[in-house]
């Protein structure tokens, strides 16, 4: 029998990331896709300090400077099932396991995770963070296309420069492995006895 996931996965195409993708109920806003969802879209990144929610980030950064590259694989995921910002964590580091057995897979080259951050040979390669609403819990995950754009003194290196021609292709193996995997936790909930 096979699982039939319930997290919906949408290709949006080309889109740049402001941080405003973030906020609850985007995908239902911008896109219409309503209820879960992994959505995934290629383009630009640059969050400007007034829209970073990592209060790590936002101590780092400096007023004029954003976090930003030029080109960048996202990843937008929404679940309504429970707005916990612990589970959101959770769930963050799914997403960045599954991005990283999918790349090793199409490239054949070793890359590192460090808790949410993806490496290659000591470059970063990901930007990720989590965040939770009242009505929805939030990730987004940003894997670096190629490596250029990114703020003055980030060593950072891009897909195509570990062999990835097509992001798009390799974008929905890894949004349909994160529903899948979401949705197997769900199955083990409904057929496990608890004492």
């Amino acid at each position: 029998m096979e699982t039939i996931p319930r997290t919906t996965v949408f290709d949006a195409g080309s889109l740049d990331y402001d941080g405003s993708q973030i906020e609850p109920l985007w995908a239902y806003r911008v896109l219409g896709v309503q209820g879960d969802s992994i959505v995934y879209f290629t383009g630009r990144m640059t969050v400007f300090r007034d829209m970073l929610i990592d209060l790590e980030d936002l101590r780092e950064t400096t007023a004029g400077v954003p976090i930003s590259s030029e080109l960048v694989l996202h990843f937008i995921v929404e679940h309504f099932d429970d707005p916990s910002l612990r589970l959101a964590y959770h769930r963050q580091r799914i997403l960045v396991a599954v991005a990283r057995e999918e790349i090793i897979k199409a490239c054949k080259t070793h890359v590192q995770r460090d808790a949410s951050d993806l490496y290659f040979k000591g470059r970063k390669l990901s930007v990720s963070v989590a965040t939770a609403s009242a009505s929805s819990a939030k990730i987004h995950l940003g894997l670096n296309i190629t490596a250029e754009g990114v703020p003055e003194g980030v060593e950072a290196v891009g897909l195509s420069e570990l062999g990835v021609k097509d992001a798009s292709a390799l974008a929905a193996l890894i949004a349909k492995s994160y529903a899948r995997e979401i949705a197997e936790i769900e199955d083990d909930l409904t057929k496990t006895r608890v004492f």
